[in-house]
């Protein structure tokens, strides 16, 4: 079935994740797949650069990378099944860099509920289903 699998999360709501991670669980249980998480920071406008110090980048990256380690410690899965990887850059094409890099089988991704600021899905999410080469699967809270 899917041997990799892979998860964006979105470290400021881990919890709005927590229903695409479990069922990517699921997924990985039955086909004896890995699970691979990532996040996506955001590009500092360069405009702000001036007001954050020298060290800025690498701690909003150690920050981060220690948050999904978190994260990814309560995934229900060995850990040597279970990785986790910090991308800077558009969610949507640093998610779809790292499905192509890694020869993810499927990508899943978790979705608000639906409003008319949004209609179906979320940009990051509607983009990704468009552009993936590979299955997704949107989960619902």
């Amino acid at each position: 079935m899917f041997k990799t699998i892979l998860v964006p999360v979105d470290l400021a709501e881990v919890e709005a994740a927590r229903p695409a991670i479990d069922r990517a669980v699921e997924l990985a249980q039955a086909s004896d797949g890995t699970i691979r998480l990532i996040y996506v920071r955001s590009v500092v406008p360069v405009t702000y650069m001036e007001f954050v110090p020298p060290t800025f980048d690498e701690e909003q990256q150690s920050d981060a990378e220690r948050k999904l380690a978190d994260v990814a410690a309560t995934v229900n899965l060995p850990s040597d099944r279970v990785s986790a990887v910090v991308r800077l850059g558009s969610t949507y094409g640093e998610v779809l860099s790292e499905a192509e890099k890694t020869g993810t089988d499927l990508i899943v991704v978790g979705s608000h509920r639906p409003s008319m600021a949004t209609y179906l899905l979320g940009s990051n999410a509607s983009t990704i289903v468009r552009h993936a080469r590979c299955s997704v699967l949107v989960v619902r809270a």
